[in-house]
């Protein structure tokens, strides 16, 4: 949702309670009973009431404003007549009848052709602030574009070269125009024909004789030069109309009046207010097609745009309802008329508008792709045989390529995707086959078992006094089972005094194997506190052996949608870098618009800015509103909609503006940076 459907639905609101205040302070917005028990008026009454349910806001939930053939059908379908009752009352009244026509002789069938006009107005409204919005804010990438020409020589000689085509096919075809201008025909022989061209060429080489002086990149620069200029002033005049339609169009209808924001009755009771907002709507309708026509001017100077857009609305009847004395005079405007006049504007005015602008921009815009890429167009299109040629020779080995790539893609996503998922799976159910370790089941166990046997029996066959009981066996076991080896300790450290006595007559070597069988045991004890740590970080460890694989699928995944889906995470990418431009944030690259609007502005005698500044402003808000819709949470969103509304609101003052860019800078950093 944009800053413009917002406008139109706050007018569409108020236009719905001037309705139900107008009912509710006995006005003659109801159908009365002779209207009631009319079959022709009943079936008007509701078909009336169906068109402007069709052009109310609500009526759509995906989009509040209603497209211009949309409008202009149901202008058409309204079928409003000349020959209305309550319009011929209004006109034969005398002024000193005023009052008493106002009082009875308006009926719910004439308000009801006036609400419907006014919501089409509204929804007018909204279509030519959309329309001006959307073709200003691109003007700026061709704005950029020339700048990058004329920010170095590099640049300027890439656009010579890319235009070097249409600036020979512009030369030849003015060759051949001047050669047809001097009666030359290939009928009347070459020869002639041929000297004719040569004159031409020698003439036009003479009078460009003097831009030899200046470098082929000079005029180039210049020509860039020229173009920027234009889209320059094409875009601070249409940023001037966006300023002159907000600031005193239905959005607000002036600076400093209310005009009909309140739908309660304050300017003399029911009657005035329904006067008002039909004088208001008048206004509008003639304030745009001022603007509309005077945009479309091309000698217009960017500082002459409001004033003659004041020398047009001056001698306008529909904005002389507006003032004060024109109230009354709004019950003479027929529905007919205005709508006619509405219609007129949606079918004329504003496709020429769009037609001139388009092709405004097409002269000075950046080169269409074709031109700018037939460079490497061309080559690729020469090159096309030898790649083909290289392709067929080829064949066996890309066919080989292309099935070692599918063939590695599917052994990756079974080997780093599938087989960790399901080990971490199985790590989670328990699985016994999924379980790290680094020792045999029940190995310790075995060779702990086995030394214990190789003690006691060394210690049963080498007492050191009587024999052994089952007492000493049993306290000898239990030590052996805590690494207590002392028989074989005292043995072996007998033995190696003499160890080849020792070796061959005693018990060294059954002393050296026990405690090799020690060393195996102890090796294995702490093998298994490592087993044992492993098997509490199994879980970790399944994690850390997926990880790679998703890793690569996820990249691999965005890039392939960036690729196919016209590289949507570049453009968030890029929406983001938007935003820190127009918010003006410190770093080097930020742009400082806003900050620039509202700083560069000159203030009026009310300490507002100008109507041109505030279309510029409203095209870096509405930027800065789209930026942000994908990037601010929902609810913080709906908080940074209220500062947008605030920053746009040229009646609080260029001083309050700039308090509220600070407040957005610092409010929403967490967000914005």
């Amino acid at each position: 949702m944009s800053f413009v459907v917002d406008q139109v639905r706050r007018i569409d609101g108020q236009l719905d309670r001037l309705q139900l205040s107008t009912t509710r302070y006995g006005s003659t917005f109801s159908i009365t009973a002779a209207e009631a028990h009319d079959p022709a008026k009943t079936t008007r009454i509701a078909h009336l009431q169906a068109l402007v349910k069709s052009l109310s806001t609500t009526s759509s939930a995906k989009s509040a404003l209603v497209p211009a053939p949309k409008i202009k059908q149901i202008l058409e379908d309204a079928n409003l007549s000349t020959t209305c009752s309550t319009c011929t009352q209004l006109f034969e009244a005398a002024d000193d009848d005023y009052e008493q026509h106002e009082q009875g002789a308006t009926t719910y069938e004439h308000e009801l052709e006036w609400l419907l006009i006014s919501k089409a107005t509204a929804q007018t409204y909204g279509e030519i602030l959309n329309t001006i919005l959307e073709q200003t804010i691109p003007l700026e990438d061709d704005i950029w574009y020339w700048d990058d020409i004329l920010s170095t020589y590099r640049f300027a000689g890439l656009y010579s070269v890319q235009t070097s085509p249409l600036r020979l096919w512009n030369w030849s075809l003015d060759i051949y125009n001047d050669v047809r201008g001097r009666g030359g025909q290939l009928a009347n022989g070459w020869k002639q024909f041929y000297g004719l061209v040569k004159d031409a060429i020698r003439e036009r080489s003479i009078v460009d004789i003097q831009r030899k002086v200046v470098s082929p990149l000079a005029l180039v620069r210049n020509e860039g030069r020229k173009k920027r200029d234009a889209l320059k002033r094409i875009r601070y005049i249409n940023a001037n109309a966006l300023g002159i339609l907000l600031g005193e169009g239905l959005s607000n209808e002036s600076i400093h009046d209310e005009g009909f924001q309140s739908a309660t009755p304050r300017f003399g009771g029911p009657r005035d207010n329904r006067n008002r907002w039909k004088s208001s709507v008048a206004k509008s309708i003639a304030l745009m097609d001022a603007v509309v026509q005077k945009v479309n001017d091309a000698d217009l100077h960017v500082d002459k745009f409001d004033d003659s857009v004041a020398s047009i609305t001056q001698d306008d009847h529909y904005y002389e309802l507006h003032e004060p004395s024109g109230e009354q005079a709004a019950t003479n405007l027929k529905p007919k008329d205005v709508a006619s006049r509405l219609h007129n504007l949606l079918s004329h005015a504003l496709p020429k508008y769009t037609s001139t602008f388009n092709t405004v921009v097409k002269e000075n815009g950046r080169p269409s792709p074709l031109i700018r890429y037939w460079l490497p167009a061309t080559v690729l299109l020469v090159s096309s045989t030898t790649i083909l040629r290289i392709a067929v020779h080829r064949k066996e080995e890309i066919a080989t390529w292309i099935r070692e790539f599918g063939q590695t893609v599917i052994d990756f996503w079974t080997n780093w995707v599938i087989e960790p998922t399901k080990k971490v799976i199985g790590t989670i159910r328990h699985d016994e086959s999924s379980e790290v370790s680094i020792l045999s089941k029940r190995s310790l166990e075995a060779d702990r078992a086995s030394l214990e046997r190789m003690v006691v029996d060394f210690a049963i066959q080498n007492p050191d006094g009587p024999a052994l009981n089952e007492t000493q066996i049993a306290d000898m076991r239990a030590k052996v089972r805590e690494g207590d080896l002392t028989p074989v300790l005292k043995a072996y450290e007998k033995d190696i005094q003499n160890p080849v006595k020792g070796a061959i007559m005693g018990n060294l070597a059954s002393a050296l194997l026990i405690q090799v069988q020690k060393t195996k045991v102890d090796i294995e004890v702490a093998m298994s506190g490592i087993d044992s740590i492993l098997k509490s970080q199994e879980l970790l460890f399944g994690f850390i052996g997926l990880t790679p694989g998703v890793l690569v699928t996820i990249a691999v995944y965005r890039w392939l949608r960036g690729v196919f889906s016209s590289r949507k995470g570049v453009q968030q990418w890029a929406r983001q870098g938007r935003l820190l431009l127009i918010l003006s944030e410190t770093r080097a690259y930020a742009a400082r618009n806003i900050d620039r609007i509202l700083v560069g502005a000159t203030p009026t005698e009310f300490g507002e800015i100008s109507y041109k500044d505030h279309g510029l402003l409203l095209c870096e808000v509405h930027l800065l509103r789209q930026a942000a819709s994908g990037v601010l949470p929902r609810r913080i969103f709906h908080d940074f909609l209220v500062e947008i509304d605030e920053l746009v609101d040229v009646r609080t003052g260029i001083d309050r503006q700039q308090k509220v860019v600070e407040r957005i800078r610092w409010a929403y950093s967490k967000w914005l940076t």
